[in-house]
C-alpha cells in the first residue's frame, strides 16, 4: 500500500484542541497516523494516509472539528527529496 504525507498550517494550539480533532482524524479510515506540532509557530499538522487520501479530505475533517487547516506549500527541496 502506498502512503501519502500531507502537512497543514492549523490553529490547533493546545492539548484540548488536539483532543477535539482526534476523534475526527482517528475515525477516518484513510488516515494511518497524524500529529500536531503545537510548538511550531504554524501549528503544523502532519498526516500520513493511504494513497487515496486527498488533502481536501483532511481540511474538511479539521473544519468539521471547528478548526482551520491550510496545506503548507512544498518548497523545491521537498519536491526533490520528499517529506
Amino acid at each position: 500500500m502506498l502512503m501519502k504525507t500531507y502537512k497543514f498550517k492549523t490553529n490547533i494550539n493546545c492539548g484540548g484542541c488536539i483532543d477535539t480533532v482526534a476523534s475526527y482524524l482517528d475515525n477516518a479510515q484513510e488516515i494511518m497516523q497524524w500529529q500536531v506540532d503545537t510548538h511550531h509557530e504554524e501549528k503544523v499538522l502532519t498526516v500520513m494516509g493511504q494513497d487515496t487520501l486527498a488533502s481536501r479530505d483532511v481540511v474538511d475533517l479539521i473544519n468539521l472539528a471547528g478548526f482551520s487547516a491550510k496545506p503548507l506549500k512544498k518548497g523545491i527541496l521537498t519536491k526533490i527529496f520528499g517529506n
